[in-house]
């Protein structure tokens, strides 16, 4: 008879505690603005390379910097009590409370920082969307009346990893920087998938979340609506390209990320719930990189 084993297993400590906090799994969210806003530059103008490594660089802080203050802030209140998912190193205990805050904001000082640098070699307008999105960061589960906790959070997702990231990285890449409508355009379908993978993650909290007195949109327009809320952003996201194809039609490329989306949409729209939304939550992201990374390459050409 074989005998399956009930212990749990370890968590990380150390260096790989702080890996697993980072969230690596979400990381393509903040790269995949900027390849989009490369794209743009490169289809308007020359591209000033450093500027754009420079971009992403503080697109990757902010990201890390955010995973780790919303860590530290739901994990203080105690809404990631029980949470199904990643490990977070507050709720856990495995990382010490303050250890993890002042994580989060040595990565939003050095995506300051950096900003610092490329607002100086650019335009100073930058650096009030730089504090705006740091500011985001922090308040989103962060203070005491946190937006995340009232249905905005999928708005300011689409607004910084949507509109900021891409028009922003689209201006700050161009040897003569400048705004374009083409960068506008583009960061509109980069912003929907980005809510996608939001609301996919929030969608399997529905039930603790509303037990926590989390309010995410999710739990406010309920389980069927949130379902169809994915579905729609992403099938948008697609609607858009082609509408930017007209214009680029290279563009088209990105529509071949469509056979990522099957797979999550037939398990979103199936009624999947808890664990089982973990694997959508995982495609959504490479989802938007993928397409992300084609649009660019079909706008660079």
């Amino acid at each position: 008879m074989v005998v399956m084993s009930t212990t749990t297993p370890p968590m990380p400590a150390g260096a790989a505690a702080w890996v697993a906090g980072a969230r690596p799994r979400t990381l393509p969210i903040s790269i995949a603005p900027v390849l989009v806003g490369v794209g743009c530059a490169e289809a308007v103008g020359d591209v000033r390379w450093w500027r754009a490594i420079l971009a992403l660089v503080v697109s990757l802080l902010l990201q890390v910097g955010v995973n780790f203050a919303n860590d530290y802030s739901d994990g203080v209140r105690g809404t990631d009590a029980n949470r199904v998912g990643p490990m977070r190193l507050t709720a856990s205990g495995v990382v010490p409370a303050r250890q993890v805050l002042v994580a989060a904001w040595l990565c939003f000082g050095l995506a300051a920082g950096l900003g610092l640098i490329v607002a100086a070699t650019t335009s100073w307008w930058l650096l009030p969307a730089g504090a705006a999105a740091i500011l985001a960061a922090w308040f989103y589960t962060g203070g005491s009346t946190p937006y995340g906790y009232r249905g905005l959070g999928d708005v300011s997702v689409f607004t910084f990893f949507g509109l900021v990231a891409v028009i922003g990285t689209a201006y700050v890449a161009l040897a003569d920087p400048r705004l374009s409508w083409l960068s506008v355009a583009a960061a509109v379908p980069c912003g929907l998938l980005a809510v996608a993978v939001l609301v996919v993650n929030n969608l399997r909290d529905i039930p603790r979340d509303a037990g926590s007195g989390k309010r995410t949109l999710a739990v406010i327009l309920g389980d069927a609506w949130t379902r169809r809320l994915y579905v729609g952003a992403i099938g948008l996201s697609y609607a858009v390209d082609i509408i930017i194809g007209v214009r680029h039609p290279w563009a088209l490329l990105a529509l071949a990320s469509g056979v990522l989306a099957i797979g999550p949409i037939r398990t979103v729209a199936g009624g999947a719930t808890g664990r089982e939304l973990v694997p959508p939550l995982a495609v959504s992201g490479k989802l938007m990189l993928a397409f992300s990374a084609l649009l660019a390459i079909g706008l660079a050409v």
